[in-house]
């Protein structure tokens, strides 16, 4: 839903919203497929479950469409709660995760790779300024 609602916004929000979803997803399945499997499911049937949970995107695709044509300020809604939402485990899981770390080395390539991200967000606000 939320890249969709991204669009509405405009094609380079949209773009922006599509890559961070993408970055954010890659190994989010990767990880379910991994607990799919240790859980005692088939490769096949691993896949196919996570393969059919991923299409439920789709129907979210076709839900923001709707809502977005038919409710006043539906899209700020949403980016609003998916910012929320992507703060809110920023903050509650990923920070005090890192923060658990003792070995300096893999700490520092956290820090890393938390400055990139942040750079990273940064540098699509200058490419597409809104």
């Amino acid at each position: 839903m939320i890249i969709a609602a991204s669009f509405f916004i405009n094609i380079p929000v949209g773009l922006v919203a599509t890559v961070a979803v993408i970055f954010h997803e890659l190994p989010q399945e990767i990880g379910d497929f991994g607990v799919l499997v240790y859980g005692g499911f088939t490769r096949y049937k691993a896949l196919l479950f996570n393969f059919s949970t991923a299409l439920t995107a789709i129907f979210g695709a076709f839900m923001s469409n709707y809502y977005s044509l038919h409710i006043e300020n539906f899209v700020g809604f949403l980016m609003a709660l998916a910012a929320g939402g992507f703060i809110y485990l920023a903050a509650s899981e990923l920070i005090p995760e890192m923060q658990k770390e003792k070995n300096i080395g893999k700490s520092m390539i956290q820090f890393v790779l938390f400055v990139f991200g942040i750079f990273l967000i940064w540098s699509f606000g200058l490419l597409f300024p809104g």
